[in-house]
């Protein structure tokens, strides 16, 4: 019996302008065929599509899933999928093709409020939603579209602060979808208040508090996979150990600790996809000093172990990879 090829997987690479790593494709030449690409692939950059006719499906994690006309998707880079039409029909698409970490690199900071949810969502997503339900996240991407098609004066700004926008509006429907923070109410929809006896607005303070604990944000992404102490992280922002604490739990809703296991989950999940190395090499690169709290703090943000994660990234790591420039007109299956 002949040995099973493996499957062909290709990589598109988009070259984003610089300064304003941001792709549109839209029109006419943007009808996908119901014709199935015998092939996955996969981007450099981060994917968003609005379908404005007719039907299909996305395949993407080995399973298949439906869309309409009115859908939004956002994919990651680095997450293999194809796009076909139903039978007999030939759905239209515009596409946004950016790297958030560039546009948005001022506020993707370590003081960014649920900065690891973010970082998490932007690495690891795969969401289909409809418009109809989502409308705040329809009217901005077709904001995005109309400015990035009439570039009206100083558009740049514009698509910047609108992608702003639109990635905190994913987020809170990732949020939601992870059920990652059941037990406490979204912030984001309270007005600010004034603290008694101070005159303070809350939001005013929230702000002073995160730039007190940006040394040890800064010291943890720099330096996660050393050994150090959160009282070391409190010397730094010259706070006592219990108000740093405090402070530190209020503005980033997580403790120092699980804030620096999160980060080094987050660094092992790079490393097992871009690198060959053993589990027990990454989780001694990230800073756990045993394999069983590496595999349980894995476990416990992840949800899914570290070899089973590695296991799903390696369909495509097994895979024959052919690398392509990004298509800049949608690409119709041979027969």
């Amino acid at each position: 019996m002949p040995k099973q090829k493996n499957p062909i997987i290709e990589y598109r690479d988009y070259e984003l302008p610089i300064g304003f790593p941001v792709i549109l494709l839209s029109g006419e030449n943007w009808h996908i065929s119901d014709k199935r690409s015998g092939r996955l692939h996969f981007h450099n950059c981060t994917e968003i599509g609005i379908c404005h006719t007719d039907s299909g499906f996305m395949e993407f994690d080995g399973e298949k899933h439906a869309f309409r006309a009115g859908d939004i998707t956002f994919m990651s880079r680095h997450v293999p999928h194809t796009t076909y039409s139903s039978p007999g029909e030939s759905s239209l698409w515009s596409y946004l093709f950016f790297d958030p970490y560039e546009l948005l690199m001022r506020y993707f900071n370590d003081a960014f409020p649920h900065a690891e949810l973010c970082r998490e969502m932007l690495e690891n997503s795969r969401m289909i939603m409809s418009g109809a339900d989502h409308p705040d996240i329809d009217s901005t991407v077709k904001q995005i579209i109309k400015e990035l098609q009439e570039k009206p004066l100083n558009y740049q700004f514009s698509v910047t602060g609108l992608f702003l926008s639109l990635i905190m509006q994913f987020l809170r429907v990732y949020n939601a979808d992870k059920k990652l923070h059941p037990q406490s109410k979204n912030q984001d929809n309270i007005p600010s208040q004034l603290i008694p006896e101070t005159g303070v607005k809350d939001s005013d303070l929230k702000l002073k508090n995160t730039l007190i604990i940006a040394p040890a944000l800064y010291y943890i992404r720099t330096n996660y996979w050393q050994d150090f102490s959160v009282e070391m992280l409190a010397d730094l922002c010259h706070l006592s150990l219990t108000h740093f604490r405090r402070v530190f739990q209020e503005i980033m809703q997580t403790n120092p600790l699980d804030y620096l296991n999160t980060t080094r989950i987050q660094e092992a999940c790079t490393l097992l996809r871009m690198t060959e190395d053993s589990i027990l090499s990454v989780s001694e690169r990230v800073g756990f000093s045993s394999i069983s709290s590496f595999n349980r703090h894995f476990m416990a943000i992840m949800n899914v172990t570290p070899s089973d994660y590695r296991k799903d990234i390696s369909k495509a790591e097994k895979s024959s990879i052919l690398k392509y420039a990004g298509w800049m007109q949608a690409q119709v299956p041979k027969d």
